[in-house]
């Protein structure tokens, strides 16, 4: 399984960029695992409504540029499906089950995702109610992905 993760903004800090590298490391004997920065677009910190448009729309072209026809997109976005761990491992088990080994996860920029990158996405998938730093999101979803791959392998892991 090949799986990209498509993220808005570059990783400054330090303890996220060890954890992240863990569990590429740790992922890297049950799938190919590519981590693609996009830029963030520059914006103050209030914006207007058409103003926020634009920044999602920019940043959401960067990411669409990221993603090939055949992959299947799966967004991590506020109105998406919560799921259970377990729950997760089921729906990659199923994607590699029925040929889709291509799978893009996006975490968009602190607005948020463009409606383009939502009409693109597969699968929209809530990690939480609560909104959480972007950066600190691909450390959670890596570590998801993770113990979804032991999940389906029957493998121990923590509880």
């Amino acid at each position: 399984m090949n799986i990209t993760i498509v993220s808005v903004g570059k990783l400054k800090e330090k303890y996220l960029k060890q954890g992240i590298v863990e569990y590429l490391k740790r992922l890297s004997a049950y799938a190919k695992v590519n981590i693609i920065e996009v830029p963030d677009e520059k914006a103050p910190e209030t914006l207007s409504a058409s103003e926020e448009a634009d920044v999602k729309q920019k940043e959401g072209d960067r990411i669409l540029a990221k993603i090939t026809p055949d992959t299947y997109v799966i967004t991590l976005d506020l109105q998406g499906k919560m799921l259970t761990s377990e729950q997760l491992a089921e729906k990659l088990e199923d994607l590699a089950t029925y040929g889709k080994s291509k799978i893009a996860f996006v975490i968009g920029g602190s607005l948020g995702l463009s409606d383009d990158v939502r009409k693109r996405s597969n699968y929209a998938l809530s990690f939480s109610k609560m909104t959480f730093p972007h950066q600190l999101m691909r450390l959670i979803l890596l570590e998801q992905i993770y113990r979804g791959f032991k999940i389906m392998r029957g493998e121990p892991y923590h509880k």
